[in-house]
């Protein structure tokens, strides 16, 4: 599951690594939460003119253009890869709108005791390139004509390095395969899908981080800092002094 990132790099920086047309400028954002707007990529073809990249704000959360009511649906901010063509949802946008969320980090919570909050850990690239979220959009059009694109995070199973922390990550397409993802052709969706897997081992490095994050209005540098040694054995120790309970996965 991915319900925290963090876009830290210029946006020149982004635009080069996605290649994408426009000058989007955005301040450096350290806990992105969903339901706020976040930079989404995706293709368009303009005439007969072979498709190019574009940058543009989405909301995160999934609206399938079939809610009559987007106060009576769940905020839908990830979908699981194994379930894109069984659910109404998602099939349609996985066969014409698959877009890439860009960020520099995400968070995770590892979760070891019931009742207590989860140890939060920073995950990003090893080698420190920005990260490429697979994903797919929607138009909502509502009844009175409003229009408000939304996107969801895909994700798939952790690989073998980061599944002591949460049994999902999200899907990373890798640069390579960006014009593959964003492909507009419904003859590549299956080669596509095949890109949602877990990443290999030596892709992602992660360490623990404070419980700043945990706080979606606390957007600043600091929650990305490592604990100190002695910060850790503190929360060891809070731990260590609860009842026996069995252990609950995130749900975070």
């Amino acid at each position: 599951m991915c319900g925290r990132f963090a876009i830290n790099s210029s946006p020149d920086a982004m635009r080069e690594f996605f290649g994408y047309d426009e000058a989007l400028d955005f301040p450096p954002r350290y806990n992105i939460a969903p339901s706020l707007p976040v930079p989404v990529i995706r293709a368009e073809r303009r005439g007969r003119a072979a498709p190019t990249r574009h940058v543009l704000l989405m909301r995160w959360g999934f609206l399938p253009g079939f809610v009559k009511d987007p106060k009576q649906y769940p905020l839908v901010f990830n979908a699981r890869s194994e379930s894109l063509f069984s659910k109404a949802s998602f099939k349609n946008a996985m066969r014409r709108r698959r877009c890439l969320f860009m960020a520099d980090a995400f968070y995770e919570w590892r979760h070891e005791v019931k009742g207590k909050p989860g140890r939060p850990y920073l995950l990003h690239r090893r080698d420190r390139e920005p990260l490429a979220f697979a994903g797919l959009w929607e138009t909502w059009m509502g009844p009175h004509g409003e229009e408000l694109d939304t996107a969801c995070i895909v994700t798939t199973a952790a690989n073998g390095a980061t599944a002591a922390l949460h049994p999902r990550l999200p899907a990373i397409i890798e640069k390579k395969h960006f014009d593959l993802w964003l492909d507009l052709d419904e003859t590549s969706t299956e080669k596509a899908y095949g890109l949602l897997h877990p990443p290999e081992n030596d892709v992602l490095d992660f360490y623990e981080i404070g419980l700043a994050v945990n706080k979606a209005g606390h957007d600043a540098a600091d929650i990305q800092v490592r604990v100190t040694p002695e910060e850790r054995r503190a929360r060891e120790q809070s731990v260590s002094e609860l009842p026996n309970e069995p252990v609950q996965g995130s749900l975070f």
